[in-house]
């Protein structure tokens, strides 16, 4: 182990410490801790890399996401360890998320994610709305495709359930992810491509798009055409100030329920049978 270690510390708004994190761990994927309007990087090598990205990423948005930054050298005790140590178990309807170095739960749906390794352990208001709703929507023996899987936390929830589950996501860093953490949980899926919903061969009685407000009025019709009838739609990481924007998306759907955690909106939408 080195002497010494790097420590980027990017400060800014709560809302964006998520979809700002997804995009860190494009660039760099371990060490990466999500906290309250702040990201923390650490790292034996150099982090100014990642600094620059994210000034280059601001600099190109439309609106601008205000970030400052601290950049430090610090004495190298084992900064892993202290991480994990700073991860805590979640527990979100029927399922109790945890990393390796815990144990199981009983009366609950265990799911092992190592967030040092992976985006998306539930403790974020999307994924844990999600979960729950998972809880409720997903049975045994029907089919779900999680888009834009992630971690693939949402998929494993569904298979555990009994459901015979597709993934897909357009970044190959969360493919290669969400294959790890199927394998970490001893289980397997029946399909997982690197893409969006527009591949998909099949429709699902449930489809779990957990992407951010924009991009699923984007998709919007590729989700509703996936969506099998009499089926669900669960739609998440809508800010909710773009809650209305997406329900004019999918408004031809009937809302079946609607939930708010922190300031992210998660919808589910019931496609019926017309006539």
């Amino acid at each position: 182990m080195q002497d010494k270690y790097y420590e980027l510390t990017i400060k800014l708004d709560n809302a964006f410490v998520d979809i700002i994190a997804d995009y860190i761990l494009n660039l760099y994927d371990e060490g990466v801790e999500l906290g309250e309007d702040q990201i923390i990087v650490r790292s034996e090598s150099d982090l100014t890399f990642v600094k620059d990205a994210l000034v280059s990423l601001s600099d190109s948005l439309e609106t601008p996401v205000t970030m400052t930054y601290q950049l430090e050298e610090k004495e190298n005790v084992d900064w892993i360890k202290t991480y994990q140590d700073s991860v805590q178990p979640i527990e979100a309807g029927k399922f109790y998320i945890f990393p390796s170095w815990y144990e199981e739960k009983e009366d609950f749906i265990n799911i092992k994610i190592d967030p040092a390794l992976a985006f998306g352990s539930g403790h974020h208001a999307t994924t844990f709305s999600c979960l729950e709703a998972i809880s409720t929507y997903v049975k045994a023996e029907k089919s779900v495709i999680d888009v834009g899987c992630g971690s693939g936390i949402l998929g494993l929830a569904s298979k555990k359930l009994g459901a015979k589950i597709a993934l897909c996501d357009t970044d190959p860093l969360s493919v290669e992810s969400c294959k790890e953490n199927f394998v970490l949980n001893d289980e397997s899926y029946d399909a997982l491509w690197e893409g969006s919903i527009d591949k998909a061969e099949n429709s699902y009685d449930v489809v779990i798009a957990n992407i951010i407000a924009d991009v699923l009025r984007f998709i919007a019709k590729d989700l509703k055409t996936a969506v099998k009838e009499n089926g669900y739609l669960i739609l998440s990481g809508i800010l909710d100030k773009k809650e209305d924007l997406v329900k004019e998306s999918f408004k031809d759907l009937k809302l079946e329920k609607r939930t708010l955690k922190d300031e992210w909106v998660t919808l589910v939408y019931k496609k019926e049978i017309n006539g």
